[in-house]
């Protein structure tokens, strides 16, 4: 009798997690599908003009990569490109003039901001500076995108056409991470997933629904939408200033789709471990909006939907409870069967799969490191700025 208890709790632990499982497949507008690419687009009678804007701070290593790829765009109507030096130390500014030179193609200017004032994201101020320049130029598009990511030539072409021919405002692409060390092929699939779980790319782009994300080193936004949105004047103290900005557009009437990329590549590396935890941690309990009753909610159910399944097949096995490990195992099962598109969409192996669960409770530890951090006074931090507060004043450090 004494053992009934407990073996009971194991069941049903595990049989909520089955049907978690079953209403994720089903129910969460298959977020685990990776067939959602560009919408059909065709060829616009005249190309609009184009800025791009590339906020770049300390990127001297990765701009020999990425600048290039967007200078040789193929792009039929007028297109320039303003690369905002964010305060860089590293000489980020005179190497993109070097590379304009070496390379040719679109005309590039380089400004700078300054510190970013009080309530300023730094990477938002510097996007603020770049729209200011490039508002001069009156384009109808602005091509927002990182200093890391490295389009194919006709990465602009296709993102304006897609635009155009869906009436969207924003057009923007999930870009394909770097998948080459061992973590990194164990924790950057599974972010992507993640992401699609809490943002179904289905659900983005439909019409009359709340949902909205956008990917930021690849967004391509209506020069229009921006400033019935005042973008970025409204999100300038967000630290997942990607999500934000989608949000304001579209709770402005505008249409927002985001999607997987093909061939728009981020190319920064995350070669170790505590690379790829600075980069989950810095923003995940922003995500909760700092608030420690989500932050719970969101512990327990990672534990309840990654961590029990394969908990309750190994004390099913172990104790001999059919229920347990059959429950326990099916639930695994789905689980795995949701991630194997995201594995193959970044070409790993499939043993990937199953693993899932061990990605997931790295995810936790980074959570509860990120609440933990917040409230030790750091905050979100990057590229040397940490963010204490929605409204602090990034300090240097």
């Amino acid at each position: 009798m004494g053992q009934t208890a407990p073996v009971s709790a194991v069941v049903w632990t595990a049989a909520g997690s089955l049907l978690a499982w079953l209403w994720l497949l089903l129910c969460q507008g298959f977020f685990w599908r990776t067939d959602v690419r560009l919408p059909p687009r065709g060829e616009p009678d005249v190309w609009p003009s184009v800025c791009v804007v590339v906020p770049a701070r300390d990127e001297a290593p990765l701009l020999p990569a990425a600048l290039p790829s967007l200078l040789r765009q193929d792009y039929p109507g007028r297109a320039e490109i303003f690369l905002v030096d964010d305060g860089s130390s590293d000489g980020t500014g005179d190497l993109a003039r070097e590379l304009a030179r070496r390379h040719g193609g679109l005309p590039l200017t380089v400004g700078s901001p300054g510190e970013p004032p009080a309530g300023w994201t730094g990477k938002l101020w510097a996007v603020r500076h770049g729209i200011g320049l490039a508002r001069e130029r009156d384009p109808e598009y602005l091509l927002l995108t990182d200093a890391d990511i490295a389009h194919a030539p006709d990465s602009l072409r296709e993102l304006v056409a897609a635009a155009r021919a869906g009436g969207f405002d924003i057009v923007s692409q999930m870009a394909r991470l770097r998948v080459e060390s061992t973590w990194e092929r164990f924790v950057v699939p599974a972010f992507v997933y993640f992401f699609a779980q809490l943002y179904p790319f289905r659900r983005i782009g439909g019409v009359g629904t709340r949902t909205a994300a956008a990917a930021g080193g690849c967004v391509l936004l209506r020069a229009e939408a921006a400033e019935r949105a005042r973008i970025p004047d409204t999100i300038r103290h967000a630290v997942i200033d990607d999500v934000a900005l989608a949000r304001a557009v579209k709770g402005s009437g505008g249409r927002v789709w985001l999607g997987l990329a093909d061939r728009v590549d981020s190319v920064r590396p995350y070669p170790r471990l505590r690379d790829l935890w600075r980069m989950v941690s810095r923003s995940a309990y922003a995500q909760l909006r700092h608030n420690p009753l989500l932050l719970a909610g969101t512990v327990a159910g990672l534990a309840l939907v990654y961590l029990v399944p394969p908990a309750a097949l190994t004390a099913g096995l172990v104790t001999g409870n059919t229920a347990a490990a059959v429950t326990g195992g099916a639930a695994w099962l789905v689980m795995t069967g949701t991630y194997v598109p995201m594995v193959r969409y970044y070409r790993q192996p499939l043993w990937l799969a199953p693993l899932l669960p061990f990605t997931a409770f790295l995810y936790l530890l980074m959570t509860v490191d990120s609440a933990v951090q917040h409230y030790r006074g750091r905050g979100a931090a990057w590229k040397g700025r940490t963010y204490a507060r929605p409204d602090a004043v990034p300090d240097e450090g």
